[in-house]
């Protein structure tokens, strides 16, 4: 069901800063940015052995509205199959978090719910987490 860590997911209230910071950290720019002229509402670095997923969203867009508080993070499970997944998920008494959402026009759909414990489980679709393990069997 769960084939692996896809994306980690942290929402920001300040783009721009969080660009610098992590660009400072990684060593490297974001290879992805939406939209691409002025200010982003999501950035995406690449990195790591497995070229591992770490994007940066406006926090206006964040499932719990803009805080505060620390904001935490969204780790998305890669599943083949989204829809049967997050149907398993609720069957086993997780609640709806955010209703799977196309994100672009090139394949990758997430969504989360919540377990009965209070966490965010998020899980998607993601292409290229298939291109990585593709690589692994030639």
């Amino acid at each position: 069901m769960l084939r692996g860590f896809a994306t980690v997911s942290f929402f920001v209230q300040d783009m721009a800063a969080a660009k610098a910071w992590y660009t400072e950290l990684l060593g490297i720019e974001p290879y992805f940015a939406r939209p691409e002229i002025g200010t982003p509402a999501y950035l995406e670095f690449r990195f790591g052995d497995f070229q591992c997923e770490l994007g940066l969203i406006d926090a206006k867009y964040s499932p719990h509205g803009v805080s505060d508080q620390p904001a935490g993070a969204i780790i998305y499970w890669h599943t083949d199959d989204l829809e049967g997944t997050v149907e398993r998920l609720l069957s086993l008494g997780a609640t709806l978090n955010e209703s799977i959402t196309a994100r672009g026009d090139t394949g990758f759909r997430t969504a989360s719910v919540v377990d009965p414990f209070g966490n965010i489980i998020g899980v998607m679709y993601n292409p290229h987490y298939l291109e990585i393990l593709e690589t692994l069997s030639t």
